[in-house]
């Protein structure tokens, strides 16, 4: 039975979601965003339900903190709220949410596309293990504009299949790059396709990276 982790500082709302879905889905819930956090890495849920307006640490600080961490970026996060979806869907996608269900909710809705999100978990497979690491690169390549380009930055996360890194480029989706290590002498690693971008058009703008062919003396092997 898919595992569902919700996260919502009222418990009527818990409760409400809990009724409406545990004959579906396992459930598992918290109303401590710090215990959520603990439960997320605790039982890699398939998908987590996440409200906004929480005390101490805000739903968009905690969306953030899921979407970035290596063990627990892989799972899809809702966000269930009170807030207007016209003014907070587009900000919460960009930070990582990969829908937005705005109170009182559409349980159909939202079971159709918890069913979707945990068959597509299961067709995966396991999650291919990344790491937080730091390596210098450099990128080479041509923009969304078509000029020439190549720029100096760090990775945050790595993984055997490419990484991702702080990315100023306007790139276009599919975009190919040229990746070097900028410690080596900028020798070439390989080329890899832009899968994913994080934060479009801002100073904090991130780039998920896939290489395109095996990489030559990659960090990881």
């Amino acid at each position: 039975m898919p595992r569902i982790l919700i996260i919502d500082d009222d418990e009527q709302v818990r409760k409400a979601l809990r009724f409406q879905l545990d004959d579906e889905f396992e459930i598992i819930d918290s109303g401590s965003p710090e215990e959520a956090l603990a439960l997320a890495l605790q039982h890699k849920p398939d998908a987590i339900l996440l409200d906004l307006s929480m005390p101490g640490y805000s739903g968009y600080e905690i969306l953030q903190t899921l979407s970035s961490l290596s063990f627990t970026q892989q799972i899809p996060i809702l966000i269930v709220s009170g807030e207007p979806a016209a003014y907070y869907k587009e900000f919460c996608e960009n930070l990582g949410a990969k829908g937005y269900f705005q109170k009182p909710v559409d349980m159909n809705g939202l079971r159709q596309t918890l069913s979707k999100m945990a068959n597509g978990s299961r067709a995966k497979g396991p999650a291919e293990p990344s790491f937080r690491l730091r390596v210098m690169l450099k990128l080479k390549g041509i923009d969304a504009a078509g000029k020439p380009f190549e720029m100096l930055t760090s990775t945050d996360t790595v993984r055997v299949s490419g990484f991702a890194c702080a990315c100023n480029a306007s790139l276009k989706e599919d975009a190919v790059v040229e990746v070097y290590l900028a410690k080596q002498a900028q020798k070439l690693v390989g080329k890899a396709r832009l899968v994913h971008v994080e934060w479009p058009n801002t100073p904090g703008q991130r780039c998920e990276m896939r290489f395109v062919e095996k990489p030559v003396d990659w960090v990881l092997h």
